[in-house]
């Protein structure tokens, strides 16, 4: 990659099985991450202003990589000159629309700020849902974006009453079919896959913690109750005076509980994070499941706030056959090291020099 965040230049080999990147805070770590995060859903996991991700002072970014996928090599490019479009190619063939890339390369990635899942609001947790379900089905990332434009539309229309105090129910009910057309498959497909990943995501925070408490996660979601032409009918007055679309898919919500208790208020900073690590892992294993194909691994910082009973708890678990490439980064050489000591997987260990470059060191 060239004039990418933190990095004039790197061109750096991978092991297939477990990487360790170490160093300083603020080296460039978590940069390398979103380097390969990009490749995958063509824009960064932190910043979506592209041009912000350019080197300062300089005119473009290049990012490239090269991988093995279904025993098939694939060359991924994106560009991205100041002033211009974004430039995003599969073997030197540019996509004309960056949706027809989402999904080619599963990845899942944990960070320290996952925990926004947690104390943000319901948009956060409908994006987690969203960003697994589109990964492994098109149609549904289709009808997400066929409704996002709707409401919007809709919402449009709304202030235009208000600002002209007219209203038209004909023009109304046209974005309201809309909505109902693809709102009721959103729907359709995040109940069926809550249900199948629910259990799953219990079984990996059990893991993690060693059965130290019992947590549950459920669907919050106004649809199924009253048909959704119904509910847009009953709010119509609302939404005049809101100016806004109050029912719908997209005040969908998740609700997280340790034992009987709201995890935002009464879970402690390492339960939440083994939480979203859970949420995160299951989000693994479920893709791996639907797309026949393991997922990249991300893991950055993934230590912090966990105590060391959890550290190799969540170590033997990404180490196991069932996880395929993973990407680590720690401040401490000597925790890597010694938490992938024992490992029969191979495992590559980068550190950065006090030069700032990025050195293999058990080559």
């Amino acid at each position: 990659m060239v004039n990418f965040k933190s990095y004039k230049d790197l061109n750096v080999k991978f092991s297939p099985n477990v990487n360790c990147i170490t160093g300083l805070n603020g080296i460039g770590k978590t940069n390398l991450l979103d380097a390969i995060y990009y490749l995958a859903f063509c824009k960064s996991f932190f910043n979506s202003i592209d041009v912000q991700n350019i080197t300062q002072n300089e005119p473009f970014f290049v990012v490239q990589g090269e991988l093995d996928l279904n025993n098939e090599k694939e060359k991924i490019y994106c560009g991205l000159q100041t002033g211009k479009k974004k430039i995003f190619k599969r073997n030197s063939k540019e996509y004309q629309k960056l949706s027809e890339h989402i999904g080619l390369i599963p990845l899942v990635m944990v960070t320290p700020s996952d925990t926004h899942l947690i104390s943000d609001g319901s948009d956060a947790r409908r994006k987690f849902i969203d960003g697994v379900i589109s990964q492994y089905d098109k149609g549904y990332l289709a009808d997400l974006l066929l409704y996002n434009r709707a409401l919007a539309h809709r919402n449009r229309v709304l202030k235009t009453f208000f600002t002209t105090r007219s209203f038209d129910e004909s023009t109304l009910e046209i974005w309201d079919y809309k909505l109902i057309e693809h709102g009721d498959k959103i729907h359709q497909k995040r109940t069926v896959f809550l249900k199948e990943f629910i259990p799953i995501f219990q079984q990996f925070y059990s893991k993690i913690s060693g059965d130290a408490e019992l947590v549950s996660l459920s669907y919050n979601t106004s649809l199924g109750e009253i048909a959704f032409i119904e509910q847009l009918q009953e709010a119509r007055n609302k939404d005049r005076v809101m100016r806004y679309t109050t029912v719908g898919i997209h005040k969908d919500d998740l609700t997280f509980m340790l034992a009987d208790w709201p995890l935002r208020k009464f879970g402690s900073q390492g339960q939440q994070k083994t939480y979203v690590t859970a949420l995160k892992l299951a989000q693994f294993h479920f893709m791996m499941e639907k797309k026949n194909i393991k997922p990249l691994l991300l893991l950055d910082d993934v230590f912090d706030k966990l105590d060391e009973t959890r550290v190799k708890s969540i170590m033997n678990l990404v180490s196991s056959e069932e996880f395929g490439q993973i990407f680590v980064t720690d401040t401490s050489y000597e925790r890597i090291e010694r938490l992938f000591h024992d490992i029969k997987e191979e495992v590559y260990l980068f550190n950065f020099d006090e030069q700032q470059n990025l050195v293999r060191t058990n080559a």
